[in-house]
């Protein structure tokens, strides 16, 4: 692989001996499901970062499976707050440096806490955006929590399709 062709957050593992396996998608796949599909991955096994706003205007970032919803109320306990709400997408980028679907808990512009489904913990591996639409990374979870110092927790609830 070219040096060039790698993300990021892909350098950013790489320096800190964390092994990953990397994957490519069609860019224009944005649903997550369908980006598991694309990619042949479990769809519980496959996360998606979403980052929110407390009442106390603090950022909070969640990486759930992307076959489940984020359950605010379980978000606000496990990070001991009276209320969180989704960061308006337009946030997103100046808060992150990520878009919308290209957003991951590695190499944001500041450091927030994070904190992960705790279903994570059910498999040898987990994928997650590499921080760019088109790729994905998978990566133990354990050295994913280790490496971004993120907590674990009960964060979900099913879809309403």
């Amino acid at each position: 692989m070219a040096k060039d062709d790698k993300t990021n957050v892909m350098r950013l593992l790489s320096a800190a001996g964390i092994s990953f396996d990397e994957h490519k998608y069609d860019p224009v796949t944005t649903d997550g499901e369908l980006v598991a599909k694309a990619l042949g991955t479990d769809p519980s096994a496959t996360f998606k970062t979403l980052v929110t706003v407390a009442e106390s205007k603090k950022n909070y970032v969640f990486v759930i499976p992307v076959n489940q919803e984020l359950d605010l109320k379980a978000c606000a306990r496990a990070v001991g707050e009276k209320s969180i709400s989704m960061l308006p997408q337009k946030n997103l980028l100046p808060l992150t440096g990520y878009v919308h679907g290209g957003c991951s808990p590695i190499g944001m512009k500041k450091s927030f806490q994070t904190t992960l489904d705790s279903s994570c913990l059910n498999y040898s591996k987990i994928t997650f955006s590499a921080g760019k639409l088109g790729r994905q990374v998978s990566v133990s979870p354990q050295d994913l929590i280790d490496y971004i110092k993120a907590g674990t927790a009960p964060l979900t609830r099913p879809k309403c399709h």
